[in-house]
């Protein structure tokens, strides 16, 4: 045999069904976008997008149940198909279906990107009914890698999820159909600093290699468990690694970029980067820090005690200062990334141990992510003359304009600040009580310091609550202006997002069990090798 042939790469097709259907969707919206006459093209692309994130669902589903979990790495050692990616896919698919049905709501998104704003030739497009079908491909490729980026098994396909996820973002955050200024300008700032973000992820990784030798997880692990862990290019390396993860979550002191992004883009693609890319990046984080790093814990522990409490308390303190909804909003995604990292940081001595952080952090991913499209479905539906109505002002007295409306909103705010009954309350109890018990185990350094993390989750939740319950009362115990504003008619894919918003925010809330089980078996099963 000659040893220079390079011998075939081994794909385990049916384990990575899922994640090939998505791009396999992507792909085919591409050439229908290519091929197909205009008129035809939206009706092709829902269909097709559903289709592909349902089946891929039910892939999921099938594999957990039937097929089992994968017991060792895919694709040649770059993909972990364990059971954390599993549940995160499941997640994904499940947000991402509804934010399609809420993309598919009549009137997010510009008829012509190229146009500039206030032209003729914008009002032109406008006039003659334009439309940018080809947000659905490129919905279908940020899906696409938000899946992989949490199942990569080494640093290069990481990068390579990464802009995968990001690329598409970056154009959908510019096509609003109101504000056209602000939506463009949120895109150039989110496409600048996320490319800034790569750039450290990607030198990190660099660093990483020249230190380990490889960008393997499990291959720098065993670098760090046999080499120096007060190497320059290990811990430069770690550091640059973690700027790049902790941007895509939005953890001060690199939150900067989330407020402006979340106010200017498209509402849906604001919901699918609120919660799907999240939950996709903190993915990534536990992967990164836990299964490459997780021999350097007591070297990346207090940084990222410092972070989560930092990020609590830029969150929640911020976020009072609002006067704009979707602003307030994403400073509200901050201060739950902090609560999220407060889980990062409770790892222990055992797997069986470090099951219950992840069991948290999982759970915490799937009720959040939905409560937060809920929300801001709702915001699609408050109206004034120019668009959404931003202003926290436009909102008065909103519960006697539309009672049904405000009160579901009042309780995803509910749902946000932790308030018992809901889903968030239990996300919000079960990543606190890991902390407590990851510093109550024998031989833990930072034994007191996770109290400490723990109470400072606690203030910046009560700090959270109030602004939660100021929007509440401003909606329930104002007086609506004379001139809106006005409600708009929910199309009936809003309709099924928002009720099964409620439906899990309110059905966890109750009955949190069959999902927490569901959260822990899939945590016991974390690649750590």
């Amino acid at each position: 045999m000659n040893d220079n042939v390079i011998p075939a790469p081994t794909i385990e097709y049916g384990t990575l069904a899922p994640l090939l259907l998505i791009f396999l969707a992507a792909i085919v919206g591409v050439l229908v976008e290519a091929f197909a006459p205009r008129y035809l093209r939206k009706a092709i692309h829902i269909p097709l997008a559903l289709i592909g994130l349902i089946g891929a669902f039910a892939l999921i589903i099938v594999q957990g149940v039937l097929g089992g979990v994968s017991t060792k790495p895919v694709a040649m050692g770059a993909l972990a198909v364990d059971g954390p990616t599993l549940f995160i896919w499941g997640v994904i698919a499940v947000l991402s279906i509804v934010c399609v049905l809420l993309i598919n709501d009549e009137g997010h998104f510009v008829a012509s990107a190229a146009a500039v704003p206030g032209s003729a030739d914008e009002e032109e497009a406008e006039t003659t009914g334009g439309g940018h079908t080809e947000v659905y491909p490129l919905v279908m490729f940020a899906v696409g890698g938000m899946m992989l980026f949490p199942a990569a098994h080494d640093l290069l396909m990481m990068f390579v999820a990464l802009e995968v996820m990001s690329l598409p973002l970056y154009l959908l955050c510019g096509l609003a159909r109101r504000r056209r200024l602000l939506s463009q300008e949120a895109s150039m700032k989110y496409f600048l600093l996320g490319a800034f973000s790569s750039a450290f992820f990607l030198y990190g990784m660099a660093m990483i290699y020249g230190y380990a030798g490889t960008v393997s997880l499990p291959g720098i692990s065993k670098a760090l468990a046999t080499g120096s862990q007060l190497d320059p290019l290990l811990l430069i390396g770690f550091a640059l690694l973690g700027v790049g993860l902790l941007f895509k979550i939005g953890a001060a002191p690199f939150q900067a970029w989330k407020p402006d992004v979340y106010q200017g883009a498209p509402t849906p693609i604001t919901a699918l980067m609120a919660s799907g890319t999240l939950v996709a990046a903190v993915g990534a984080l536990i992967r990164v820090f836990w299964v490459a790093l997780g021999n350097l814990d007591w070297n990346w522990r207090p940084i990222i005690w410092g972070v989560a409490a930092l990020t609590m308390i830029v969150g929640s303190v911020l976020a009072i200062t609002q006067t704009e909804i979707k602003r307030m909003l994403a400073y509200s995604s901050i201060a739950h990334a902090g609560f999220l990292l407060v889980g990062v940081v409770a790892t222990f001595t055992s797997p069986e141990g470090n099951a219950v952080s992840l069991q948290a952090i999982l759970f915490y991913l799937a009720v959040y992510g939905i409560t937060t499209v809920g929300a801001f479905a709702v915001v699609t539906l408050v109206r004034d003359p120019g668009g959404e109505a931003g202003h926290l002002s436009r909102w008065a007295g909103l519960g006697k304009r539309s009672p049904v409306l405000a009160g579901v909103f009042a309780f995803f705010l509910l749902a946000f600040a932790g308030i018992p009954l809901t889903s968030g309350f239990f996300g919000k109890y079960a990543v606190f009580a890991a902390a407590l018990q990851s510093g109550a185990q024998p031989g833990d350094s930072m034994g007191g310091w996770m109290a400490g993390l723990v109470v400072v989750g606690v203030v910046a939740s009560a700090v959270a609550a109030f602004f939660y319950v100021r929007v509440i009362v401003l909606m329930f115990f104002s007086e609506p202006a004379a001139d809106g504003p006005a409600i708009a008619v929910p199309s009936m894919g809003t309709v099924v997002v928002i009720a099964v918003s409620l439906l899990v925010t309110v059905g966890v809330g109750l009955y949190p069990q069959p999902v927490l089980d569901i959260a822990t078996d899939a945590a016991s099963g974390l690649f750590i090798r």
